[in-house]
């Protein structure tokens, strides 16, 4: 948050309220004017540190509290969901949004729960499950994929592991027998035919099966060891985000301690570093840092460091239905992420097809912004029972006007005339004349001709 101003008015607000001060008392406690306060309270001025600290020390609450669960994950995600077709006649702008925030910062929620509803499941009822999905991925969008803390800890203890001798995963192997008392143990299928990695206190061994890659082995030792050793950090974000599910909790859990793991392989600095002089070369930094390609896929989308940034990186993971398991846009707001729906002409698709090839498309989106993507296909490891092996594409992005330094873009045409128009779903797509359409986009009347048929399959009006 030290590069950014923090605007807290709503929780501000909440806590007056829930203490039962007026804002003349409460402005008396911290030794500034009302009218102060009531600008604060509308937004309309940041908290100073100073401040901060005094509303730690007179209301006893931990100051992160501030800026927990900013209603609908704030300002911008507020303003994707806007721009859904089915509000195109509205052109609410972003000082209403903050507005909204401000006075109503449940109703600004519950509508974002509800639209995201709708979008996802079409009028389905959720289940637990999901709803704690969504809470953890929620959590995620409001750290915007970047735990500076959790960086530093892992940079910390990678720079202390590389003093020893060996590769990362005997450091860490030898970390975990030296301090913790556990061995790792890699089994063989048949003994461990449903799990890539088992702790087993009993025993004292971490239990790694002989399916994973020494990539995948290095990243679960190195959660592992984050379960261990970053256990405090780990805690106090779990604790901060206060989810009202043991679900959410558990999963945002699994996600910071995999972030940690990331981390641990693939170190701020130089990971930053190597991106640097090799151009973002995707696949050298796989060889580099001896990880998969899902993994510094991931890890792309967290360079925002202050004052050390990378470039601001978008990372999709896809199934052949087009469901999405894994989204994150990182600092890139993209909004091929959070949209509901996807488009066929994005080859983000085709990768299913051509296993294992690094495939780069330009896509224009309808409100004129250009990406290079890159996609790719991952496999899991492990069959499971009935011999289903999980299939995924990587879809990994940025914005065209950054893109010029990566190598992946060298010989590419990065201007308007050479991109790929593409939509974001059918429903929210408004492209005239688009024969790969599916159906009409939401909120618009159709047009219906018994003598023509044109190359899409509908026509609807344009305004």
């Amino acid at each position: 948050m030290a590069d950014r101003k923090l605007f807290a008015g709503p929780h501000i607000r909440r806590l007056r309220r829930n203490r039962g001060l007026t804002q003349v008392a409460m402005a008396e406690l911290l030794e500034v004017s009302p009218s102060y306060l009531n600008l604060i309270e509308r937004n309309q001025r940041p908290l100073t540190a100073a401040l901060l600290l005094r509303f730690a020390e007179l209301f006893d609450f931990d100051p992160r509290a501030l800026v927990a669960d900013e209603p609908g994950g704030g300002a911008d995600a507020l303003r994707r969901r806007l721009a859904d077709p089915l509000f195109a006649d509205l052109s609410v702008d972003r000082a209403e949004v903050e507005e909204w925030i401000a006075a109503a910062p449940g109703g600004a929620e519950a509508f974002a729960r509800a639209f995201d509803r709708l979008r996802e499941g079409v009028g389905e009822v959720p289940t637990e499950d999901s709803d704690a999905v969504a809470a953890a991925r929620r959590e995620l969008e409001r750290w915007r994929n970047h735990f500076a803390d959790l960086d530093a800890q892992a940079e910390a203890l990678a720079d202390e592991l590389r003093l020893g001798a060996g590769d990362l995963y005997g450091a860490i192997a030898e970390r975990l027998r030296v301090r913790h008392q556990l061995t790792i143990r890699i089994l063989p299928v048949d003994v461990m035919p449903d799990r890539l990695r088992r702790l087993d206190l009993h025993s004292r061994q971490l239990q790694l099966s002989e399916m994973l890659d020494p990539a995948s082995r290095t990243f679960q030792a190195a959660f592992q060891l984050g379960l261990i050793e970053a256990r405090g950090e780990l805690d106090a974000l779990v604790k901060g985000a206060s989810f009202s599910e043991r679900g959410a909790e558990r999963l945002f859990r699994r996600a910071v301690t995999s972030y940690f793991a990331a981390a641990l392989m693939m170190p701020y600095g130089r990971f930053l570093r190597a991106c640097e002089a090799t151009g973002y070369d995707v696949e050298l930094l796989q060889r580099r840092f001896n990880a998969g390609f899902e993994m510094v896929a991931h890890r792309l989308t967290t360079l925002q460091r202050v004052g050390a940034r990378g470039l601001p990186f978008f990372m999709l993971r896809i199934d052949r239905a087009g469901q999405v398991s894994k989204r994150y846009a990182g600092a890139s707001a993209a909004p091929l992420v959070e949209a509901g729906g996807r488009c066929p002409l994005w080859r983000l698709h085709n990768v299913f097809d051509r296993p294992g090839e690094l495939v780069r498309q330009l896509v224009l989106l309808e409100d004129g912004s250009r990406w290079l993507t890159l996609a790719r296909t991952v496999h899991s490891q492990v069959r499971s029972l009935g011999g289903v092996r999980a299939e995924f594409a990587i879809g990994l992005g940025i914005a065209a006007d950054q893109a010029s330094s990566l190598v992946h873009a060298r010989g590419l045409d990065l201007g308007e005339q050479a991109a790929t128009p593409i939509g974001l779903g059918c429903r929210r797509c408004l492209r005239i004349d688009c024969p790969q359409r599916a159906v009409p986009p939401a909120g618009r009347a159709l047009l219906l001709n018994e003598r023509e048929r044109g190359i899409a399959p509908f026509s609807f009006v344009e305004d």
